[in-house]
């Protein structure tokens, strides 16, 4: 058996309802027993979990104190940043929540597809570039006209602030976020379709005596490679699988059975383009290498051994001397 927890305003309702003998207490249990219809609205998709939501705003928590430390650092005040919430919502919903003009900063963060949206309220940002700028971080909001040198700062400082998301992020995936697009009106900027679900982190802002929120919006498509990262197994997985004996043993057969290249190399030279240019047949390269000092011997392109040539059976050969050590075959 179901049942649905109510929040304290509809139990407040309720209570009420009964009380003033608008609902009785029989007809509560009769719509009770009737069978219900929970309504779906498919524009709303829930495509996030509880607990993966609850990751992302255990990342973003961390995130929040990256940028307290580095708006702090930045602008020399106090600044103080929280998570508020954290919701999924269709992207159309979103845009409608935020104002019509504001700062709006555009990342594309790879390897990752999509991009990710950050809002930051004008009064926060006209008090962080008047912090910037020397003043005393006094808001205004005329963001409508940005002037080149105001969206150059205000970009500056958003790029360099949003990069602290790469340590946010580094337990869950490694990203490297790069500012593509800034931009102040909503109706140009267009990420996702408008029913596609996204996660909204919202951040209460306190820089001096300024208030105000800086909202990111992640896609769905940005989150889907990761998803199951973001589950509380995930998490709390503290140990590595260990390896079976049998599969170790057929790791090391593997990796016996594999080729690779070996290489002695005779000796090193170098000459002008106009040189190599001019060579013929029959011409003759005088390599740095003198005839008594051994060859390095090449295993994967790495030097692994020394050794000197002869032949075997009329072949040509090499007899392994020694292992190479740094520094053994410098040359002048």
């Amino acid at each position: 058996m179901s049942s649905e927890v109510l929040s304290q305003s509809e139990i407040d309702a309720l209570l009420s309802a009964l009380t003033t003998g608008e609902m009785s207490a029989e007809e509560l249990k009769k719509e009770e027993d009737e069978k219900k219809v929970k309504v779906y609205d498919f524009k709303r998709a829930l495509r996030f979990s509880k607990d993966q939501i609850r990751s992302l705003t255990r990342i973003h928590e961390n995130f929040a104190r990256l940028l307290t430390t580095y708006f702090s650092a930045q602008l020399r005040t106090y600044v103080q940043i929280t998570v508020a919430s954290a919701d999924q919502l269709p992207y159309e919903e979103f845009v409608r929540s935020i104002p019509k003009m504001t700062i709006l900063n555009v990342f594309e963060v790879p390897p990752l597809d999509g991009r990710i949206l950050m809002e930051v309220n004008p009064h926060i940002a006209y008090a962080m570039m008047d912090r910037v700028l020397g003043g005393k971080g006094t808001s205004m909001n005329k963001i409508e006209n940005l002037t080149e040198i105001e969206t150059k700062i205000m970009s500056n400082l958003f790029e360099r602030a949003f990069e602290n998301l790469r340590d946010a992020w580094s337990t869950i995936v490694d990203i490297d976020p790069v500012l593509s697009e800034f931009e102040v009106n909503t109706q140009f900027l267009q990420m996702v379709s408008p029913n596609d679900t996204v996660v909204v982190i919202s951040l209460n802002t306190q820089i001096g005596d300024t208030s105000g929120m800086i909202n990111i919006c992640i896609p769905h498509v940005v989150l889907e490679p990761i998803i199951p990262r973001l589950s509380v197994h995930y998490w709390m997985q503290t140990k590595k699988k260990e390896r079976s004996p049998e599969e170790i043993v057929q790791l090391e057969k593997r990796v016996k059975r594999a080729v690779v290249p070996l290489v002695a190399e005779l000796g090193t030279s170098e000459i002008s383009i106009e040189e190599f240019l001019m060579l013929d047949v029959g011409d003759v390269i005088e390599l740095h290498q003198k005839i008594d000092q051994p060859l390095t011997v090449k295993v994967g392109n790495i030097p692994k051994f020394i050794a000197q040539p002869g032949k075997v059976n009329k072949q040509l050969a090499i007899q392994i001397l020694d292992t190479y050590k740094g520094g053994d075959l410098d040359v002048e």
